[in-house]
């Protein structure tokens, strides 16, 4: 089987390991990111780049984007699908709007492309060590043919159905997340002022029925989960930026499907506050310091 070249786009917190865990597994790649030091980084780490997009699609028969918006990816598609050849594949691991993401699947579709939509759960941790969960959407043929590419960087690799559903699951499962944080937050923050310890808390909820990922493997609060961004000083695997646009993102598709989700509009809005006052680029478990901030007294009571 002829190993396929790979055009590789953006090189951001995500991109940059996702394109070196490519680079170390021996795929043939070539990296292109508009930003001059995001292309210094993973030329530094030994990956192949190019100096523009034409360059590195030339020769490929695959093109993997993992860009910030719809936008951004809707406008490298329509200088890069007229230069892809016939039958070339496009996965897009960006976490974008649904629209965009069909609106580029038809795109595909009418320049003879197979395309999926692939974004990633997993952080930048789990980009570096490659156990990034995807959830793809697009055609069973497209899908086949991405999985051994996506293997590299991938934990798990999931089908989620037709083309968008990829974007679908990642949206639910964001939300999903962004919700459970906060009530984990809240929680912590209502236990300091009660006198009951974080790691009290902690072992009694991770064993009963307040279990969830976001306690469990991001505890906010620093200690009881020694890998969580809490004992780094809240340094990003995922940024609350990211959370902000993610809810944006389910809230913008519950109002296109007439589907009410008061829970996720309340936690987009105090996401988009979070942002708002600052905290964007420090990690969405840091949440637990804006409410701390919301609290009259403010600050902690108890550890």
């Amino acid at each position: 089987m002829t190993t396929p070249t790979i055009a590789f786009i953006g090189l951001g917190n995500m991109g940059r390991p996702m394109v070196s865990r490519l680079s170390v597994a021996g795929a043939s790649v070539r990296a292109f990111d508009a930003a001059p030091a995001a292309l210094e980084a993973v030329r530094s780490a030994g990956v192949v780049t190019a100096s523009s997009l034409a360059e590195a699609l030339n020769g490929a028969d695959v093109l993997v984007t993992m860009l910030p918006a719809g936008r951004h990816v809707v406008a490298v598609c329509s200088e890069a699908y007229p230069q892809l050849p016939k039958g070339a594949l496009h996965i897009d691991c960006s976490s974008i709007d649904i629209a965009s993401a069909r609106s580029i699947h038809a795109s595909a579709l009418q320049h003879g492309l197979q395309s999926v939509d692939a974004p990633v759960s997993g952080g930048t941790g789990g980009a570096e060590a490659g156990t990034l969960t995807f959830m793809l959407g697009g055609e069973d043929a497209a899908v086949d043919r991405a999985r051994p590419i996506l293997e590299p960087m991938a934990g798990r690799i999931v089908h989620c159905g037709e083309p968008g559903t990829g974007q679908a699951a990642k949206i639910c499962n964001n939300m999903i997340l962004g919700i459970s944080m906060i009530g984990v937050c809240e929680a912590f923050t209502l236990a300091e002022k009660l006198g009951l310890s974080h790691q009290a808390l902690f072992d009694v909820a991770s064993k009963s029925s307040g279990q969830c990922w976001s306690l469990t493997s991001y505890c906010p609060v620093p200690g009881p989960v020694p890998a969580s961004p809490a004992n780094n000083g809240y340094r990003p695997g995922f940024a609350s930026a990211l959370m902000a646009k993610d809810l944006g993102l389910s809230q913008a598709a519950a109002g296109d499907a007439d589907v009410e989700t008061p829970m996720g509009a309340l936690a987009r809005a105090l996401y988009d506050r979070l942002v708002e006052e600052g905290g964007g680029d420090r990690d969405f478990s840091g949440m637990i310091e804006f409410l701390r901030g919301m609290s009259p007294t403010g600050g902690e009571t108890a550890r």
